[in-house]
């Protein structure tokens, strides 16, 4: 929860420290793990295939292939006789006949003999064009979602800029085109203890100094000044420790080859802000004058710790 009002970093004693409960802060582009309650329904069964991971995907698939051809295959081979040039008590003949009509592919040694192995077949054939149809569906809508490669520094540092102390990290397009009206977005969640000693944790939206860019193309420097409305006047390396603060940021904007919106997230927690350093610079230029950026020092910082 917040209260959307910017104000100075809460103290909290030592026995609040304790008292309040551990929440799960995960660096990175991963969302916390969070122990819900029961997530899986009907409903979401479409979400729930197109989300999960290829190797689990492949790897249901297969298992519906398999079950879906062993039930077939039983049927067949309680109807003895019903398949042509089938061996008699082979099941092995029954689930690969049922393969074969799956498949629609027909080699012409097994067919159905019987005006019931007809109906089965029927019914195979519908259904196995429905979940065909279905799978191509799934495989296409997972190939063609809108993904990006934004990387982000592994850390961000407090610096001095233009005398203002300044939050600073630094993100890349790493695909060899241009994210448009790209917008980057930047909030500071941390625990604090309420007036009747509940622990909440607040949510504040910090202001950059730039916060749109039209064509992002290499790198991007976001920029947050630490001035008197900053929800960060005053923290510390230690006060940000004590109250599992995290600096959380989104880029979001429209991949210019597919003309789809993309976004991309990064956090970082206490341990992975640098105080009193500064990004190492990484533009430079060749003996020709053209404009380079050495990404061997993308997540280089330099100077001392404060």
């Amino acid at each position: 929860m917040s209260d959307g009002k910017s104000r100075a970093t809460p103290t909290l004693s030592t026995d609040d420290r304790h008292r309040i409960p551990r929440f799960p802060v995960v660096r990175g582009r991963r969302a916390p793990t969070v122990v819900r309650g029961p997530s899986f329904a009907l409903t979401d069964l479409y979400h729930w295939l197109l989300t999960m991971a290829w190797s689990r995907f492949f790897v249901g698939l297969a298992i519906i292939f398999f079950a879906f051809n062993f039930l077939f295959g039983a049927v067949y081979f309680a109807m003895p006789g019903s398949i042509a040039n089938a061996h008699p008590d082979s099941f092995s003949d029954d689930f690969f006949f049922s393969v074969q009509t799956m498949a629609t592919i027909g080699y012409g040694d097994m067919h159905p003999a019987t005006f019931s192995a007809n109906l089965v077949v029927t019914a195979e054939v519908l259904l196995a064009v429905t979940g065909l149809a279905c799978a191509t569906g799934l495989i296409f809508a997972r190939f063609s979602r809108p993904t990006a490669r934004v990387m982000f520094s592994e850390v961000a540092v407090v610096a001095r800029h233009n005398g203002v102390p300044t939050l600073m990290f630094r993100s890349a397009n790493q695909r060899r085109n241009r994210i448009l009206e790209a917008v980057v977005n930047l909030m500071l969640v941390r625990n604090e203890m309420t007036a009747e000693g509940e622990v909440m944790r607040r949510f504040y939206d910090l202001k950059v100094v730039r916060q749109r860019n039209p064509t992002f193309v290499l790198t991007w420097t976001v920029m947050h000044p630490i001035d008197d409305s900053s929800p960060l006047k005053g923290a510390t390396r230690q006060t940000l420790k004590d109250s599992e603060g995290e600096i959380v940021a989104t880029i979001f904007g429209t991949d210019e080859s597919f003309g789809q919106t993309i976004h991309a997230r990064y956090s970082y927690d206490s341990e992975h802000i640098r105080w009193g350093k500064r990004l190492a610079d990484i533009i430079g230029r060749t003996t020709e004058g053209a404009l380079t950026v050495d990404y061997a020092k993308f997540h280089d910082v330099i100077g001392e710790d404060s």
